[in-house]
């Protein structure tokens, strides 16, 4: 209630990198706590009650197992994506070489403006847009959100969904 738990959930990546155990903190713990609520509340007030730590580590151990595993299957699948829409994008033609650029951009960002494509692939802003057309009707690789016509911005929609997808 008081919000300790989910500062301490968020901690808990910070210092395993801290520690150099993780190069990033990439590890968030808290869907499987959230999974295992019932669990996680017991071995919490065992190492309140009767100091069973040991208890509390190997279930901390699981979650970490766990976590770390659909990470990597995570990973494996946007992989296969990326690989996937490249082949793709290659059909493209002449627009092929700065729609690899424009992918290339969104699998580091999968929500962006035109703008911030540009800079990230150094496209001028026309030929952001220009080729931004394709992705969305030809291939459906991106989807754009506002509905406008200026200040358009841009999702990776099948990178999201990966994302999205429930860890079970």
């Amino acid at each position: 209630m008081d919000g300790n738990g989910r500062l301490g959930r968020l901690l808990i990546p910070l210092i395993l990198v801290e520690a150099g155990i993780l190069s990033e903190p990439l590890l968030y713990l808290s869907v499987f706590f959230k999974k295992h609520r019932q669990v996680y509340y017991e071995r919490l007030q065992q190492v309140r009650v009767t100091g069973d730590w040991e208890a509390w580590l190997l279930f901390f151990v699981d979650a970490v197992a766990e976590t770390a595993n659909q990470a990597v299957a995570t990973a494996r699948r946007l992989n296969q994506l990326r690989e996937q829409d490249k082949v793709r994008v290659a059909e493209l033609g002449r627009q092929a070489g700065s729609a690899g650029l424009l992918l290339d951009a969104l699998f580091q960002q999968p929500i962006a403006n035109v703008a911030h494509l540009s800079e990230r692939t150094g496209l001028t802003p026309a030929t952001v847009g220009r080729v931004l057309t394709p992705l969305e009707d030809t291939l459906g690789i991106v989807h754009e959100l506002t509905g406008q016509k200026r200040n358009r911005i841009f999702a990776y929609r099948a990178y999201i969904d990966i994302l999205n997808q429930d860890p079970s």
